[in-house]
């Protein structure tokens, strides 16, 4: 900033008079009137001040507007605040005129005061080297360019200045260079005396260049001296070591002590010193001062907290004169319609909270460039590391061999794998016999625990800092777009922090940047982009402290502005990416956006990222914004666009980070890993289980074959063959079936004329049935030709149609459910869902009731009762008759049902369905109770309704009206009109003018709505029981029903009144409709872990009683499906122990 030192003669005359006047007080005060005498005391008491070395943080504690009380609050709490009636709860404030005109006054003493205090701090030495605060001074100057610059005299002059000025009201001083050596003064300080100061003068004028600077050296021999209470400093370059380094040993070697650092640069040729001298501040807490002699500019703490006041004081006052316009004989009307609209619609932008220093200079941090989750993962994912578990399993899986034996008859599959291998599902859904090594396994299973840790700390390094707003900005050429519309007036101060923080920290590693503001308008903080470098990331957040929220939001505005003229050359460069950082939905249609931006990203390396906040519903009182959507539909539009641009979403909030591509991506492969690891842990328990039932049967097995081997008579081989009988030379011709007999007949009589009986008439009953299922099913009959050989007299056969194989039952894993957002009712939807429907009763699992065991503790009666697990229910022992596959197969499908229940669930506790529950029909009225009992419930009704009108009415909606009805009815429309966009916005500004007052018409209300032609469903908002009889209404809406056929859904407000409740039960009833009774938010906070997480946990707590229809049906479900999953998880259990004790058994 720029600060000339005064050189006026006429003010050099006033400051000679003014000393002149301090040195001889008597004779300034003979004067005769008293207004010369006020003015000349104000001009002793304000160069006293001045002349005294003051401390600028201690003198700006002492006289800051809030020490000062005159803040605004301070001003508003003279007033005398009013409601304008009672139905309104916008506050009124009056002010006198003596008031304000008292407050104005005191205001403009205050910015005089800073003023001249800011003229003393850029006179002399403190305008080249700062304020020195302590008395013990330790003085360190850069010797490393004294002669290398153009002017050295210039130096040695404002160092004599400062030992003059300053340096001679200290007490002890210690004075060194430092360069590539160190040059010392004095071995040790010094006492301040008139001689000491000369012989400085002297020294420094020997000052010689030395080349680099090393200012730890300097640091160590100053440090050794622990009397000194103040370390100045003065740098000329940048110093050899780096600046955490520094500043690492500076806090070791202070430690302790209470050493105040105050660093300055003089005659900075680059930003590098800056950048280096305020992180060595700021770490250290210490005060930085930066001057350039050449173009006098300099900044300082001192200054910049100074100014900072000062802007902030000149802004108060701006408003307090805008109060003085009308006539100062009455009191100001004008501050009623000043700062109680104000008050109403928003707090000032100077009187929100603000971070410490959040208009301080960056600290500018240097990163190393980043990665997005997808591009990180192909280095770091499972499949780049071969953690994948199919490529380990790969070198011992085998495909299932099953081939049709002729001599059989029949369709054989291998048993190898029964006795060494386990049967495993692979990727595509096949069947694999695995050979499985535990060795192998267990150290897969370590690889992937170690890789889960490894993307741990990645989900915890993108959930910091800046990351956890903005995600990773991985370009080198990066445009943000800041949205400042109207509606984020009360958070300009968070997104100017956002900004802050990103600048800091992510940007200063880029190549070329731009910033674009947008509201209504677009505001570009430079034409086209511009090269990253320190001083221009810092007039970048110079100029953002200086934006004001107005207009609606412009998002294609901004799009064209960022592709059309900072990436017009986008095709010659790599590396490019727009950042939209938006809180709500754009003023264009997002199909027009995403056509947009993916004409204009194809072809080119160019993504569009979206960081979108979520800062709440706005309030109904103050203007609607121009376009309106849930929270959840902004997310969904912003999604769109982001894909079409290929680029990312990242969606944050004040409780953290609702969802994020980067953070998906890794979660993604954790649950992969997590999936890995259980299938390992199946694998290693089935291979125990079948091993343990091998070592249980080995033993007799081999005694039983040795026994056969001794007992089997030794086998006779038949003759070589004879010339071909009669019946052989005949069999050429016969058709398949005589063909078949006459092949029986020769394997009944062998050609060594040994007798034997044939299979047929040694078992006629199963002849017999096999031929009647052969009739009955005529595919399962196999046809044989039989040809001769041309070697020998040898008979050949060929088959020309195969037996079909047995097919095996498995349970069905893959099941269908439907979409968590389909608009129906809870019973339509849970009529496609629901348990029984999809077949997954548990109870198939169990067999019948065991006659053996009174009680699982008691002892197995039976073989079958040692070999199947068995679970004790209501007092009777069950078996369970699955496997542990087909048990797993069944928690899988059963958790995904309950997570998609939970889904559900979520969805419509969302939104406007959280007030109004889903909207059905495609032509519907909504009746609203605007009674006076509704006062505490009329601003969430407004806020909720807006929202349903964009969110429900506007898209699944034909047509709709509004009524709002009290002692009268006040029709939004006389019809229902077509929902389109104008509609929703008018609906909308009606909306916010609703006021609670009068008593319930419900009866009128509902007679009123019935009347409007093709209406197909009422939605009838009350908090309480009607003003007419409740009987009169169910007759009259039955009536209307029988001749309209029109549901009426009922919404209550009350969880206490039971007659309301039951009232508009029976009337929901008696129509066909809905009741729906919102869930409180000590409720909905119980379960809001569940519902955010998407699926159950076993301490999740149960679900509150539902009073809706909705809510009810889907709970009931939900709850007996969680059950169900509870169940076959102890099931689970009970196989695995089985399990472990067969394999311990076997082992002893």
């Amino acid at each position: 900033m720029d600060r000339n030192t005064d050189r006026d003669p006429q003010k050099q005359l006033n400051q000679k008079t003014m000393n002149d006047l301090a040195q001889n007080s008597q004779d300034g005060l003979l004067v005769t009137h008293v207004n010369q005498t006020q003015d000349l005391l104000q001009l002793q008491g304000s160069e006293t001040q001045t002349s005294a070395l003051e401390d600028s943080e201690d003198w700006l504690a002492m006289h800051s507007l809030k020490f000062e009380k005159l803040t605004l609050a301070d001003l508003i709490s003279q007033g005398t605040v009013e409601l304008e009636d009672h139905n309104n709860a916008a506050p009124r404030v009056h002010f006198t005129t003596q008031t304000i005109l008292h407050f104005k006054s005191r205001l403009s003493d205050t910015i005089e005061r800073y003023q001249q205090r800011l003229r003393w701090l850029s006179e002399n030495s403190k305008k080249a080297f700062g304020l020195i605060k302590g008395s013990r001074v330790g003085l360190l100057i850069d010797s490393s360019q004294v002669s290398g610059g153009p002017q050295p005299e210039e130096f040695q002059n404002d160092l004599a200045s400062l030992i003059d000025e300053q340096l001679s009201h200290k007490e002890k001083l210690y004075v060194l260079s430092f360069g590539v050596t160190t040059r010392l003064l004095w071995p040790t300080p010094v006492e301040v005396s008139t001689s000491t100061l000369q012989k400085l003068k002297l020294w420094v004028k020997t000052l010689q260049p030395e080349g680099s600077s090393n200012l730890l050296q300097a640091l160590k021999k100053v440090f050794a001296h622990k009397e000194l209470d103040s370390l100045v400093i003065v740098l000329r370059s940048c110093p050899d070591q780096p600046s955490e380094f520094l500043s690492d040993f500076i806090q070791q070697s202070t430690l302790g002590r209470s050493l105040f650092i105050h660093v300055t640069t003089y005659k900075c040729d680059d930003h590098v010193p800056s950048a280096v001298l305020k992180n060595l501040t700021d770490a250290l807490g210490g005060y930085y001062h930066c001057y350039s002699p050449e173009s006098e500019l300099y900044t300082s703490r001192d200054v910049d907290e100074l100014l900072a006041e000062t802007r902030k004081a000149q802004g108060l006052l701006r408003q307090v004169q805008a109060l003085c316009h009308s006539s100062p004989c009455e009191e100001l009307s004008c501050m009623i319609n000043e700062i109680s609209l104000e008050l109403t619609k928003g707090p000032f932008t100077s009187l929100l909270p603000k971070p410490p220093k959040h208009e301080a200079p960056l600290t500018i941090k240097f990163p190393d460039l980043d990665k997005t989750s997808a591009e990180w993962l192909k280095i770091n994912g499972l499949k780049a590391k071969k953690l994948n578990l199919y490529q380990v399993l790969a070198p011992n899986a085998f495909n299932p061999v099953e081939e049709f034996v002729p001599i059989l008859q029949k369709t054989v599959a291998a048993t190898i794998h029964e006795k060494a291998m386990v049967q495993f599902e692979w990727h595509d859904g096949t069947m694999k016999n695995i050979h499985v090594d535990p060795p192998v396994l267990f150290e897969y299973q370590k690889q992937l625990g170690k890789a889960v840790q490894i993307y741990e700390k990645r989900l915890q390094w993108l959930s910091l800092t800046s990351r956890r707003i903005w995600g990773t900005v991985c370009q080198r050429r990066v445009v943000i777009l800041l949205d400042v519309s109207v509606t984020n007036s009360m958070y300009i101060i968070h997104i100017q922090h956002s900004l802050r923080l990103l600048l800091e920290e992510q940007l200063s590693n880029k190549d070329y940047f731009n910033i674009i503001a947008f509201g209504s308008t677009i505001e570009s903080w430079r034409p086209e982009m511009v090269a990253v470098s320190h001083d221009n990331l810092q007039r970048a957040w110079r100029w953002a402290l200086s934006l004001q929220c107005q207009g609606s939001r412009n998002v294609l505005g901004a799009l064209r502005k960022a592709i059309e003229v900072d990436f017009k050359d986008k095709t010659k460069h790599e590396s490019q990416g727009i950042y939209l950082f938006t809180g709500g939905v754009p003023d264009q249609d997002v199909h027009i956006i995403s056509a947009y931006v993916a004409e204009a990203c194809g072809g080119c390396d160019l993504q569009l990222n979206v960081c979108l906040f979520y800062v709440g519903e706005p309030q109904m009182d103050t203007t609607p914004p121009a376009c309106y959507a849930s929270r959840t539909d902004t997310a969904t539009a912003y999604k769109e666009v982001a894909q079409a641009a290929c680029g990312r979403f990242h969606w944050f909030g004040e409780t953290g980070i609702y969802e994020s591509d980067d953070i998906n991506a890794i979660v993604s492969e954790i649950e992969k890993a997590l999936n890995y690891s259980q299938k390992c842990a199946f694998l290693v328990a089935s291979l125990k289980n079948q091993s343990g039932k091998e070592l249980k049967s080995g033993a007799p097995e081999k005694d039983k074959t040795t026994t056969l081997q001794q007992n089997q008579p030794k086998k006779l081989y038949p003759p070589k063959p004879t010339a071909p009988s009669v019946a052989r030379m005949s069999i050429k011709d016969d058709p398949d079936g005589e063909a078949s007999s006459q092949l029986k007949i020769l394997k009944c009589h062998p050609l060594n004329g040994e007798t034997r009986v044939s299979p047929a008439a040694a078992q006629p009953g199963k002849e017999a049935m096999v031929e009647q299922r052969m009739k009955a099913n005529p595919r399962a009959k196999a046809k044989l030709f039989l040809f001769y050989t041309e070697s020998g007299n040898s008979v050949g056969s060929v088959y020309k149609r195969y037996t079909q194989g047995k097919s095996i039952r498995r349970i069905n894993s893959s099941i269908e459910l439907p979409r968590k957002d389909t608009v129906c009712s809870s019973q339509e939807w849970t009529a496609t869902c629901r348990l029984k429907r999809l077949k997954l009763e548990l109870s198939k699992c169990l067999g019948p009731n065991c006659r053996y065991q009174t009680s699982v503790r008691g002892p197995a009666l039976a073989k079958h009762c040692t070999l199947f697990p068995s679970i004790e229910i209501n007092g009777v022992v069950r078996h369970i008759q699955w496997t542990l596959w087909e048990i797993e197969t069944y928690i899988t499908c059963m958790e995904k049902v309950t997570k998609c229940y939970v889904q559900r669930l979520h969805w419509l506790l969302s939104g406007s369905r959280r007030l109004f529950g889903t909207i059905l029909e495609s032509n519907v009225c909504i009746l609203l109770d605007t009674s006076g009992s509704m006062g505490p419930h009329l601003q969430w009704m407004k806020t909720e309704l807006v929202l349903l009108i964009w969110e429900q009415l506007r898209k699944h909606c034909n047509r709709f009206n509004l009524l709002s009805f009290a002692e009268d009815l006040k029709p939004w429309q006389d019809t229902l009109v077509k929902s389109t966009e104008p509609a929703c916005h008018k609906a909308m500004k009606w909306v916010a003018h609703l006021q609670a007052q009068g008593s319930t018409s419900v009866l009128a209300a509902l007679t009123k709505a019935f009347s409007f032609q093709d209406v197909q469903g009422l939605y009838l908002l009350t908090d309480g029981k009607p003003d007419t009889s409740c009987s009169l209404i169910l007759d009259t809406v039955q009536k209307f029903q029988k001749e309209r056929g029109v549901k009426v859904h009922t919404i209550s407000l009350t969880s206490t009144d039971r007659t309301a409740m039951e009232f508009l039960r029976k009337l929901a009833s008696l129509s066909g409709g809905r009741y729906h009774c919102p869930v409180s938010d000590e409720a909905l906070k119980g379960i809001q872990g569940l519902l955010v997480r998407g699926f159950i946990k076993e301490r999740d707590p149960k679900l509150p009683l539902f009073e809706g229809d909705d809510l009810k049906i889907l709970a009931e479900e939900f709850t007996k499906a969680r059950n169900l999953l509870k169940q076959a998880q102890v099931f689970r259990s009970q196989l695995l122990k089985k399990n472990d004790m067969k394999s311990k058994v076997t082992s002893c």
